[in-house]
């Protein structure tokens, strides 16, 4: 019987975000059902790229099959490359592979390039990965891209494992405002300047209200500005749990178009708020959520597309709060009782 669990975090220190918050709150819905569980957190550099495989194998060295002469039953990976820890009872909850090795190469989202350093290092973790994940009890992911990815990448099956968004229980329905809402970290990868983008081609009624930092801060606000879209656009930067349900609460609507995303923690918090989502075709997680015309809007990853999805959001708010509560009706069926029922019975 599984009574002991420890659950590994790398962590990037003075980061926070989907995955931090993710690892986190597993940790309390595992001791909420009366397991006795840690959270082993290891930092991790990924620059200069001979850090990588370093960090790797710090992960490996670790033994976590007991701790002060205690048997530890279970333990749980996550992101790459804690599920490099020895254990004989090891499950991954796959949140993301190093990305940058993986679909992300070649793209203006990663460093990866086709060079002889770069291919030998990218194929190099990939194989790792292959091992590493291969000698899990069961492979789970956080959602069907991550788990096509293992698929497509490592050869390995992963089931799909849903959880609800860390603020679930909170959110709450409100009025829809004159505004729409971008929220996350503000990094190329998210692609918040395609949302600047669009309000120049959406009602001039409507402004933006971006949640969020990042290292893109200063370029985005640039963009802003070179737009002449300052008097329409408003840079919150980090926002307290209270002040972010309000903001969801009271939005027309949400805008969210990353590149290829793992899972997506704002389209469901979205949906949980009675929200419509505006996404692309192109953004991986949010699409397993998002129907065009139900309850929300797929567009092709141009700013005048996402432009026009606002302005229909506008046009016709009777169908704009029906998308909304078609979203939650979704939302609302993902649980944490189920993902550690899953978890822990592997």
């Amino acid at each position: 019987m599984v009574r002991t669990i420890l659950v590994c975090e790398a962590q990037v220190p003075f980061v926070q975000g989907g995955a931090e918050f993710h690892v986190r709150e597993l940790v309390r819905q595992l001791r909420d059902q009366g397991y006795d569980v840690e959270l082993v957190s290891v930092p991790f550099k990924w620059y200069p790229k001979s850090e990588i495989l370093a960090h790797a194998a710090a992960w490996r060295l670790l033994d976590l099959g007991e701790s002060n002469g205690r048997p530890i039953d279970l333990v749980i990976g996550t992101k790459f490359p804690t599920y490099f820890a020895r254990h004989p009872n090891k499950v991954a909850w796959l949140i993301h592979q190093y990305r940058a090795a993986y679909e992300l190469a070649g793209t203006p989202f990663a460093d990866f390039a086709h060079t002889e350093a770069d291919v030998a290092l990218r194929e190099r973790l990939v194989a790792l990965d292959t091992e590493m994940l291969g000698e899990c009890r069961r492979l789970f992911a956080n959602s069907a891209n991550t788990a096509a990815r293992v698929g497509r990448f490592n050869g390995l099956r992963a089931e799909a494992l849903y959880h609800p968004p860390r603020l679930a229980p909170c959110l709450r329905r409100g009025p829809s405002g004159s505004y729409v809402l971008s929220v996350g970290r503000l990094e190329s990868v998210k692609r918040v300047d395609l949302v600047i983008r669009a309000m120049a081609h959406a009602p001039a009624g409507i402004s933006l209200l971006i949640a969020g930092t990042g290292t893109q801060a200063p370029a985005l606000q640039a963009l802003t500005a070179s737009l002449g879209l300052d008097g329409r656009t408003q840079f919150l930067g980090a926002v307290a749990d209270d002040a972010l349900i309000a903001l969801y609460a009271d939005a027309l609507g949400v805008v969210f178009p990353p590149y290829d995303e793992d899972y997506g923690y704002v389209t469901l918090e979205a949906f949980l708020s009675h929200k419509p989502v505006v996404t692309t075709v192109d953004a991986g997680g949010p699409n397993e959520f998002v129907l065009d015309g139900v309850n929300g809007y797929v567009c092709p990853p141009d700013p005048e597309a996402i432009g026009a999805a606002i302005g229909r959001l506008d046009a016709n708010r009777t169908q704009a709060a029906a998308m909304g509560d078609a979203g939650y009706d979704r939302a609302r069926q993902i649980t944490w009782a189920g993902v550690v029922e899953r978890l822990v019975r592997a």
